[in-house]
């Protein structure tokens, strides 16, 4: 009986060298090896060292599959081991931009939080030819906000999320806007000081997932800076209670990678102490 061969090869070096060209034509014979290859490292761990050469092997015999280097890359991603896996990820975009370099830019934004080379993918990938205006749920504009928020340029993140949330309205009405992106919109206009607009925002999500911690807390926030304490105390325990029940940022990869402005426990529970008391002083 026959054994699959896996060859352990070097691939963070040839993920940089690789020079065969991403229109390589590969015969019947050597894409029913590399997939074998490629459906055998799913008997073990994604994180294992065995998927990985098992990688490695479908690569020897496709080295231009944009696809199995981007399998290279992902589990690494998301072990927060990013460094190692970005070669992996540039190579799939080398191989086949039109498919990976939304992607990336998606992962080097939420996984590197490296904004300014998001925005260069992002910006890149919103004028090819393409049919693509999306990437992990959410359209580019999304992504471009996200950037600029954390990039502190609050008038443009506001301009990309309004777009998010003006498109989504126009085209299906309120009840189909995404609650996120009315989350950050609040929050690009919390930034900029304008508390009523990013409350009525905050409650606009909050219509739509109702246990969003992170929106109460916000809100909670622009409650106390528009005087309403004893509200804002109400709400901000409300959202503690929602976070300890497992409530939250509601996006896939947020188990992996904390998100922008994802409040962490100790936030909730310093807030609700400081706004007992000043909503006791108010009595």
């Amino acid at each position: 009986m026959m054994r699959s061969v896996v060859f352990a090869v070097p691939f963070f070096f040839c993920a940089f060298t690789a020079g065969a060209q991403n229109s390589r034509v590969y015969s019947t014979l050597d894409t029913a090896r590399a997939y074998a290859y490629y459906d055998s490292s799913w008997h073990y761990g994604m994180n294992s060292a065995r998927h990985q050469l098992y990688l490695d092997s479908a690569l020897m015999v496709m080295p231009t599959s944009a696809y199995f280097w981007q399998q290279k890359s992902m589990p690494l991603y998301k072990q927060g081991k990013w460094l190692l896996g970005r070669p992996f990820l540039d190579s799939a975009v080398k191989y086949d931009p039109h498919r990976w370099l939304d992607y990336r830019a998606f992962m080097t934004c939420i996984f590197e939080r490296n904004y300014r080379d998001a925005l260069a993918d992002l910006y890149k990938v919103k004028v090819m030819p393409h049919n693509n205006t999306s990437v992990m749920d959410h359209p580019y504009n999304f992504y471009i906000g996200l950037c600029h928020l954390q990039l502190n340029d609050f008038d443009s993140s506001l301009y990309y999320f309004k777009d998010c949330v003006d498109e989504e309205l126009k085209a299906h009405g309120e009840k189909w806007v995404h609650y996120n992106h009315l989350y950050y919109l609040g929050i690009a206009y919390y930034e900029k000081l304008d508390y009523t607009a990013a409350l009525n925002c905050f409650e606009r999500a909050l219509k739509l997932y109702d246990k969003f911690c992170d929106a109460k807390y916000y809100k909670a926030i622009c409650l106390y800076k528009t005087n309403r304490k004893q509200e804002a105390a109400t709400v901000m325990e409300e959202a503690y209670a929602n976070f300890k029940d497992g409530y939250g940022m509601n996006e896939d990869n947020a188990v992996y990678e904390r998100y922008p402005y994802q409040l962490r426990k100790g936030a909730y529970a310093e807030a609700v102490e400081g706004f007992k008391k000043m909503a006791e002083k108010t009595n």
